[in-house]
Parts: C-alpha cells; structure tokens; sequence
C-alpha cells in the first residue's frame, strides 16, 4: 500500500454504508406506535401478547422502512447534491452505489411482502397500499407544496397495519391512531424543511416553507400537534384507555409544548434537538405509558 493510498479515508462496508443511507436507527419514529396497535388488538383479541406476530409486524415494519428510505434516497440523489445539507449523503459521495442501493430496497421489500404474507391474507393484499405513498412521496416535493402530507399518508399506514396484523379486520380506532401519527410526523417534517428553505427555493423543491415561509410551516406544524394530541385523546376514549395512557398522552403533550418553545421561526438554532431528541422520545413514552396501561387492565405477557 502506498503512502498516498494509506492516506485515503477508508470507505464503509455495503452493508454499513446501506444502514446509514436508510437512517435504520429513525425506525424509533414510527415502529412504537405499531406496536401500541398491535398490542391493543392482542388485548381486544385474547388479553396475551403473541411475541411471533408481534416479531413479524417489527420486521415488516423496518422492510417497508428500509425500503421507503432506499427508495427516497435513490429518487432524490441529484437533489441531495445540490443541497450543502445532504451532499455527504451516499449516494452523492460514491459510498454506496445505486445498483446496491436498489438491491437493498428490493431484498427489503420482498422482507416487507414475506412478513406480510406470513401475517395473514388481508396484511398481504392490502401490503401494495402501503408501498404506493411511500413510492410517490419522493416525487411529491417536485408536483405539490405539500409533500408532508403525502409523508404523513404514508407514516399513517404503521398503527393500521399493527393493528390488522393481529385481528386481520378493519379498525377505525387504528385509523384514530394512524391519522395521529401521520399529522404528527408530516408537522414535524415541516419544522425540518425549514432549514432547507433558500436552497429549495434556488433547486426548484416545492415545499410549505419555500412556498410560504418559515413562519407558515412553524405554525402549520403546531397546528398539526394540536390535532396530534386530540387524535391520541380520541383513540384514547375509543379504546377505554386507562390513567397510564392519559399520563403519556401529557408526556406527549408537554414534549410538543417543549418542542415549539425551542424551535421558533426567528430561532432554528436548536431545530435538530427537536427533530431527532424531542420527536424521538415522544414515541417510546408514549408507548411505554400505552404498554403499562395494557398491562394494569390485564394484558398477559
């Protein structure tokens, strides 16, 4: 090895490079509120948690993931490089090719089909329902000025999909909650391209702060955490949740409080706190306040 080589930065893995490109460790937004549904439906169901389907909804829920993000990346590749924020991405730099990057989005998706299929027949003939949003979201900043919602459709499909994953029937209160995480990520989504706004207006991305500033997309984003938390209030009555899910629906609560006292439309300094900390801790207490109230009213483990 020469010198020169010996002084290049060594290049991760596939396997690695692929984890990083589709951010794995962000299943924590999504994946605790699955959970909540499918474990609400085990309790409506037999009161026993089946640790086998539970285990099949964790995997079809970081395939259909993993899948989305490959996908996002892949679309977004040229958009990514002319934009100072995401030029280290992957894909831009040469760590990760787009050959192999569709090679993962593909072995994800068949993970995604196979859990699915394994769940039962209604999971896997509603499955390509779940991928179309996730395909057209990329493409949505490019036709819309509102490609959160586009977003939030898909982030909506996680709590529905828990929930007929372990009843194998329709359920509005799955849709109660669905609709809550949906409106919920698409209003922090609009925090997090506000910090993108002078390069989206210069590259031609639509999106609310390019289009109406930052202080629309703020206030749009705590207007969509205020029906975030009337929705999480409403799947509580529709489910008879007990004292430990009202706690978390307050955690929930105080932490959006919390999230909009620090990212303010003269003030993104602290925009990242709230993104990955504030958003990140929402989803585990809020599951693991909705776990402990299924287990007080007599879940069996």
């Amino acid at each position: 090895m020469t010198s020169a080589s010996a002084a290049l930065p060594q290049q991760p893995g596939r396997t690695k490079a692929f984890l990083r490109l589709v951010m794995i460790e962000h299943s924590v937004f999504a994946l605790p509120f699955a959970y909540i549904a499918a474990l609400t439906a085990m309790y409506e169901w037999d009161e026993n948690i089946h640790w086998g389907r539970l285990l099949l909804v964790t995997v079809a829920m970081v395939g259909l993931r993993t899948f989305a993000m490959a996908v996002n990346r892949i679309i977004d590749r040229e958009i990514d490089a002319r934009n100072p924020r995401t030029a280290h991405r992957e894909l831009v730099t040469g760590a990760m090719s787009i050959k192999h990057a569709w090679t993962g989005a593909l072995i994800a998706l068949v993970v995604f089909l196979g859990a699915a299929a394994l769940l039962n027949p209604l999971c896997l003939a509603l499955a390509p329902v779940a991928v179309i949003p996730m395909v057209v979201y990329p493409y949505g900043k490019r036709f819309t000025n509102f490609p959160q919602a586009i977003l939030g459709l898909a982030q909506a499909m996680g709590p529905i999909g828990g929930w007929l994953a372990i009843s194998g029937e329709w359920s509005w209160e799955a849709v109660i909650l669905g609709l809550a995480v949906g409106i919920w990520i698409g209003g922090f989504d609009l925090i997090y391209a506000c910090q993108d706004v002078e390069t989206d207006r210069q590259v031609g991305v639509k999106s609310v702060p390019a289009r109406f500033g930052v202080q629309a997309a703020i206030w749009g984003a705590r207007a969509c955490h205020t029906v975030t938390t009337a929705l999480f209030a409403w799947y509580a009555v529709a489910t008879d949740a007990g004292v430990f899910f009202w706690l978390g629906l307050l955690i929930v609560a105080g932490a959006f409080l919390y999230e909009h006292t620090i990212v303010r439309p003269t003030d993104l300094t602290r925009l990242n706190r709230a993104f990955f900390s504030v958003n990140g801790f929402i989803g585990i207490a809020l599951f693991v306040c909705a776990l402990l109230d299924l287990l007080v009213r007599g879940l069996t483990v």
